[in-house]
């Protein structure tokens, strides 16, 4: 399989095959682990990201941004063709340098480029390898093999236990960088792995608590409060006076906010940091929508005069890297003493230390009354944890919501005819790389948004069926409901009823969505806790 000119994308094709048809998880891992022990040093960060189903690193910003509508005309004009013969069948890193070509393929006459190049590629390729090609544009291998899998392929052929594996992924965000370091780097490269200024990491996330009391048995009885701000997440970088800032995509978004970048260089004076923070639209004292935040930042057209209309400021509440050194593995409180000794007060998230349930719910008040989701809780003693979810940071909402990804939409009728507007909602399984679905909705949106997102969808669609367009998994919604039920009706096993949606969530991945384990911790929760939901 491995030549002097590389490993064949043919190969990689079959290899999927195989592990599509066996269960078993360590059968899995054993096939991937037989597979990375024969590919060539310089292709490893490619196969790591194609078997996470990605194709690019995430901190690169590379989009194929082809269309459904442009696959299916290149397939059609390609029927009846025979793969054209070439001496030389096409290699994973060909194939890759393809991918890299369409997605850098940008301005006046790129859709016409992208399409030959998505042509030329595919007229080399045999009907195997067009399969899993589509399966990766579309954002989904389908064999069974999620994230987690790669990391502990990773582990198994690079000897290097698992937990610093899943470390250095944390500190590097690129599961193909982690791939190249672990096998051919070794472990001492592993354990060298930092964050890096201007190279965003994902952020520390939350989990869902349904109440005070939960939040301070969690604790251990006293916990740190923060307003949760209903804003874009953000991270900022900065050395001298460059300053660079990244969504919780890690999009960059600089130029989008030259304020915030004026505050930046105004209130600091350290040399370096990385800051995690929330920016807000604020009119006369109040929060704007998340929607206008959203408009204000991706504007194009009269920039200047949302940039005057719409003024943003931030709120930081993290601090992880300072004058070259990273900071993730002190305390939250020794963090937050950094924090608030580089920043002045009114550029700080609104938080208290507290032991009493009494000025836990009356901070809790506050923040809604001032226009803010809720709250989030710390643990005093708890590290940052770049990518990760978990119950050292729990959130605490008057409505219970979760993200998912639009996997296919319905045709509307009456007042929604024209539109799709009946949506299939999924969250993402683990356990094998999956998208699942746990309901429908068609209710949330405003006649503005259905115009939008029937716009959005047509442009991801993969095929049609019935009154139903199927798309790629790309667009992530907000999404309330009353309470998670069983249901076998659905893959997952679960059904959200009465659901919803708040808001089209821009800022967020199809990866950044909720797991399937998370709906099924909350279906658990929320029956321990449905006396107590809201305090």
């Amino acid at each position: 399989m491995k030549r002097e000119r590389g490993t064949l994308f043919e190969d990689f094709s079959k290899i999927c095959v195989k592990i599509e048809s066996v269960s078993s998880r360590n059968l899995k891992i054993n096939l991937l682990s037989e597979f990375f022990m024969r590919v060539l040093p310089q292709e490893l960060p490619v196969i790591a990201r194609f078997f996470s189903s990605k194709i690019f690193p995430e901190y690169s910003n590379l989009s194929l941004d082809v269309g459904g509508a442009t696959i299916w005309k290149v397939l059609r004009s390609l029927e009846g063709q025979l793969t054209l013969f070439y001496k030389e069948k096409l290699t994973i890193l060909k194939v890759y340098e393809y991918l890299k070509r369409i997605a850098e393929s940008t301005g006046e006459g790129s859709r016409k480029r992208k399409e030959l190049l998505l042509r030329s590629l595919l007229s080399q390729l045999s009907d195997i390898e067009k399969t899993y090609l589509l399966r990766l544009i579309f954002g989904e291998l389908r064999i069974g093999v999620s994230e987690g899998l790669v990391l502990e392929t990773i582990s198994k052929v690079s000897e290097i236990p698992l937990d610093k594996v899943r470390r250095a992924y944390m500190l590097l965000g690129d599961i193909g960088d982690v791939a190249y370091d672990a096998i051919i780097g070794g472990r001492k490269k592993i354990e060298k792995a930092s964050l890096m200024l201007f190279r965003p990491v994902k952020p520390m996330l939350a989990e869902m608590a349904y109440s005070i009391i939960e939040i301070f048995k969690e604790h251990g009885g006293k916990t740190a409060l923060e307003f949760k701000y209903d804003g874009i997440r953000v991270q900022v970088h900065k050395k001298g006076k460059n300053v660079r800032i990244y969504t919780r995509r890690l999009n960059e978004i600089t130029e989008n906010v030259p304020d915030i970048v004026d505050i930046v260089n105004m209130n600091i004076r350290e040399e370096s940091v990385v800051l995690d923070g929330e920016v807000l639209g604020i009119i006369k004292g109040k929060p704007v929508t998340f929607q206008d935040i959203v408009k204000r930042i991706r504007r194009q057209r009269d920039f200047f005069s949302y940039l005057k209309n719409i003024p943003l400021k931030v709120f930081f509440f993290d601090v992880i890297y300072i004058n070259g050194e990273m900071i993730i593995d002190r305390p939250y409180v020794e963090r937050w003493e950094i924090l608030s000794r580089i920043l002045e007060d009114e550029y700080l998230a609104e938080r208290i230390i507290t032991d009493d349930k009494r000025e836990a719910e009356e901070f809790f008040k506050k923040a809604l009354k001032e226009g803010h989701e809720g709250i989030i809780a710390k643990r005093l003693d708890s590290f940052y944890e770049p990518g990760r979810r978990g119950k050292k940071w729990l959130k605490l909402k008057t409505v219970d919501t979760i993200d998912c990804v639009i996997l296919a939409a319905e045709w509307g009728h009456g007042r929604r005819m024209g539109w799709l507007s009946d949506y299939h909602l999924g969250v993402y399984d683990e356990s094998n790389g999956r998208f699942v679905m746990v309901g429908k909705t068609f209710k949330g949106l405003t006649d503005e948004e259905f115009e939008e997102m029937t716009k959005r969808l047509l442009g991801l669609k993969m095929y049609e069926g019935g009154n139903v367009v199927y798309v790629q998994p790309k667009i992530v919604v907000e999404v309330a409901y009353s309470e998670i039920q069983k249901s076998p009706k659905y893959e997952s096993g679960y059904a959200l009823r009465f659901a919803r949606i708040l808001r089209i969530r821009y800022d967020k991945s199809p990866y950044d969505i909720t797991t399937l384990e998370e709906v099924r911790e909350r279906f658990y929760n929320q029956l321990k806790f449905k006396s107590s939901v809201s305090i």
